[in-house]
């Protein structure tokens, strides 16, 4: 017993914490990534592995018993369907011409939104093309 849980609750506890930590990985790339596609990738692996971590956790907490073997084939439907999921979207939106994220893109719309009054040289436009967009 350690600060009162037993070594299953323990256990447990550090696989859900692990489950939330790509649960919140996954949040995170949906709302910072630029395109439809990264978004996708983003939420069809983290939250997949994140989802699983949190059911063995749930698994272990309730030991062997029934709740556990239902937890256990939720795990199995989300382990498969989720990743199909996720790539027959990709796909569809591919096929239907969803425009793809490239870097030209961003900086030829990061040059068109500045604003005219200033005066830019070469040298600030070439910087400006190789910053970081994410900042």
């Amino acid at each position: 017993m350690i600060f009162g849980l037993s070594i299953q609750e323990i256990i447990a506890c550090l696989l859900m914490g692990a489950g939330l930590i790509f649960l919140i990985g996954s949040m995170v790339g949906m709302l910072r990534l630029p395109d439809y596609y990264s978004r996708v990738h983003a939420s069809g692996n983290s939250e997949t592995l994140g989802t699983l971590l949190v059911f063995l956790g749930l698994i272990v907490y309730n030991g062997y018993s029934n709740v556990s073997a239902k937890i256990f084939i939720v795990a199995l439907f989300v382990f498969l369907g989720n990743p199909i999921g996720s790539h027959i979207l990709a796909k569809a939106a591919y096929k239907t011409g969803h425009p793809v994220w490239t870097q030209k893109q961003a900086v030829q719309h990061e040059l068109s939104t500045e604003p005219t009054t200033s005066v830019t040289t070469e040298e600030e436009k070439e910087a400006q093309a190789n910053a970081d967009l994410h900042n």
